[in-house]
């Protein structure tokens, strides 16, 4: 292969690598997992599983958890890339 031929080779791979990050990334959802937790995809490396009471306890925490965070935004940081 020429040096002309490889680059062409390392541009389409990278391009297509681009392509897989992209549809890999960042899918949201949620699932019952097998000991009946809620699962939520999407935020992290890893799903947040907790069961029915402590999403509902941590839905009811809302405003505490906004205030919290407008409190603190200079503390705070957040992920780039998102």
């Amino acid at each position: 292969m020429s040096e002309t031929d490889l680059q062409k080779e390392i541009d389409r791979l990278r391009a297509e690598n681009e392509q897989l990050k992209k549809a890999t990334g960042r899918k949201s959802g949620m699932k019952v997992s097998e000991k009946g937790a809620l699962s939520v995809y999407g935020l992290g490396r890893f799903p947040v599983t907790l069961y029915k009471e402590q999403w509902l306890k941590l839905l009811d925490m809302t405003g505490e958890i906004r205030a919290f965070i407008d409190a603190n935004s200079a503390r705070l940081k957040t992920k780039s890339g998102n």
